[in-house]
């Protein structure tokens, strides 16, 4: 069972950059198909973006689509989601999430409900 840790979050003003940050223990990072999600107050968590095993393949939402970057260094169990061009309508708490289906190279959900391992999250609020 992997247990994760967000991190990063904070108050940046719109148009601005952020990077937050995901760090993973109890078991390699690798052995997960990974993705970020957020939470913003009164609405449901939606996908934000997913990123296979090997990082090799990424998913984004429209929303954030050419501003958000998902990464991931296996090496160090960390996920990362660099953030650019900020807007307050971004203001959320952000989540990591971990998929432990082993849907081979290339494999990767953008379902919440493919996810079976969640962080506690890190706010990040943008100003306008």
């Amino acid at each position: 069972q992997v247990q994760l840790v967000e991190s990063g979050g904070g108050l940046v003003q719109a148009g601005g950059s952020l990077r937050v940050s995901c760090a993973a223990s109890g078991r390699s990072l690798s052995t997960y198909a990974m993705g970020w999600f957020r939470q913003a107050p009164g609405q449901e968590r939606e996908f934000v973006a997913a990123i296979d095993r090997s990082g090799g393949s990424t998913a984004y939402a429209d929303s954030v689509k050419g501003r958000c970057t998902i990464t991931r260094d296996n090496n160090k169990n960390t996920l990362y989601l660099q953030m650019n061009s900020l807007r307050p309508e971004d203001t959320a708490v952000y989540y990591c999430a971990a998929d432990s289906y082993n849907g081979g190279n290339y494999y990767y959900a953008t379902s919440r409900a493919q996810y079976d391992y969640w962080g506690q999250g890190t706010q990040v609020t943008v100003s306008s």
